[in-house]
């Protein structure tokens, strides 16, 4: 599956990554609409998204949520009735709403983020499975 990962060591918080992901797709700039957040912490900044990891699957009372075949988590919008028990039961708090939104949004690993990143701290890679090693940003590049 390909998953997004995150090297803090090359993030400076510049956000572009942020205002990419809410671009594309809610057309606004609006980080409040990105599936991707940047929060600073002690030692520089954390990346929030989410990892593919599929527990959010059997939480939703209609079969609203599931696996693509390539392992990424994506959202059903015609059968969505909007209980946001997905943003709820979320172990990383990375399934999203917006007020204006009927459904959830997350992060399906695109990549438009990692184009915009001024620093390369994003990045797109092939994994077996998703990880909380990935969560955390451990994946040795």
């Amino acid at each position: 599956m390909k998953v997004l990962t995150f090297n803090p060591e090359l993030c400076t918080g510049a956000r572009d990554c942020e205002a990419t992901c809410a671009q594309t797709w809610f057309k606004v700039t609006d980080v409040a609409k990105s599936s991707i957040r940047i929060t600073p912490t002690d030692q520089g900044f954390n990346a929030e998204f989410c990892i593919q990891c599929g527990k959010c699957l059997d939480v939703c009372p209609v079969d609203a949520l599931y696996q693509d075949k390539k392992g990424i988590v994506r959202v059903k919008k015609n059968l969505c009735v909007g209980c946001m028990s997905c943003v709820g039961f979320c172990p990383y708090g990375v399934m999203h709403f917006d007020t204006e939104e009927v459904v959830p949004f997350k992060c399906i690993a695109c990549g438009q983020c990692v184009e915009t990143c001024p620093n390369g701290a994003l990045k797109i890679i092939e994994t077996e499975e998703a990880s909380t090693d990935l969560w955390n940003g451990l994946v040795g590049w």
